[in-house]
């Protein structure tokens, strides 16, 4: 289990509890009230991490990612929070009840609490946000529960998201995410092709249990060291090329240099089409001369849109 620093359980905490994974519009309600409630009171702000996704232990399933763990824990301290890690098979039996007394109150010295409308715990996941309401009231615990967030006709979710980005859904899956939607894997080395026709790209491979968008090209911006390029970013086999593994492939325009072993973000803003087999490279090297010229364009409008 976790153990506090002595100040932070003597000052108490404002935890906000869920798995949080793509931190999206929904989940923000929930961070920004437990932090609204650690400044009003003087605590300390708190999420736990589990070091294992609930749904594997308990069905042996997990959802594929849409932020990685290093990036969830940097959004979460940018935010202002203390990360605690949280081994989830140690409590994984607690019943509800156990949940509150041992986890809540006597680890976290609890001040004040928030989740997720959806929010279950205990065993079974028995416990929900109403009975965790009646045990905090009988504890004097502050608690809130954050209501759905609708865009729309759809109520927001890390569920929903998903759909949209592997239906190539982007902007729609941005607008609940509450930013782009980005990866910030390593760049490998690849067939050097890209630069034999002027377009030179990185390449990069997703995790297996990433959520891999819709194949196709995408206007995308890339941060490197910092600094935001435009760039146009295909997803997928590379048809035309070879059928190779799928991969992340992508251009950054406006920059030059060796990215070969680094972590590199990539952000992407607008689906632009389907990726095809073209009959000869010289194809290729047009197609993607167009898709610059309208990345060059969905970049600006970003940029002069905040």
């Amino acid at each position: 289990m976790f153990c506090l620093d002595e100040k932070i359980k003597e000052k108490g905490t404002a935890v906000a509890l869920g798995y949080f994974d793509g931190i999206h519009i929904g989940h923000k309600m929930v961070l920004t009230k437990a932090l609204q409630k650690a400044k009003e009171k003087n605590l300390v702000p708190i999420v736990m991490l589990f070091d294992v996704h609930p749904r594997k232990l308990i069905s042996g399933k997990v959802p594929p990612m849409l932020t990685s763990e290093e990036r969830k824990r940097e959004i979460l301290i940018n935010m202002g929070f203390t990360v605690v890690d949280f081994n989830f098979r140690e409590a994984m039996d607690y019943s509800p009840n156990e949940f509150i007394e041992k986890i809540i109150v006597e680890k976290l010295n609890a001040k004040a609490v928030s989740c997720g409308f959806d929010y279950h715990y205990g065993k079974g996941g028995k416990g929900n946000a109403d009975t965790m309401r009646e045990e905090l009231r009988k504890r004097n615990i502050e608690f809130f529960s954050a209501e759905p967030v609708s865009l729309g006709r759809e109520v927001v979710s890390s569920t929903e998201i998903r759909r949209l980005i592997s239906e190539g859904r982007i902007e729609r899956a941005n607008a609940m995410l509450g930013e782009y939607f980005s990866y910030d894997f390593v760049v490998k080395k690849g067939d050097g092709r890209g630069r034999t026709i002027g377009v030179p790209t990185i390449n990069q491979f997703f995790p297996q249990d990433f959520i891999v968008p819709k194949y196709g090209v995408y206007a995308s911006m890339t941060k490197v060291d910092g600094k935001v390029y435009p760039s146009v970013t295909n997803v997928g086999t590379r048809p035309t090329v070879s059928k190779d593994s799928m991969r992340s492939e992508t251009c950054i325009l406006d920059f030059s240099g060796n990215l070969y072993g680094k972590k590199v973000q990539v952000q992407l803003i607008k689906y632009l089409r389907d990726e095809i087999k073209f009959p000869d490279i010289e194809a290729l090297r047009q197609a993607i001369e167009r898709d610059i010229v309208i990345a060059r364009k969905v970049y600006k409008e970003v940029k002069e849109n905040g």
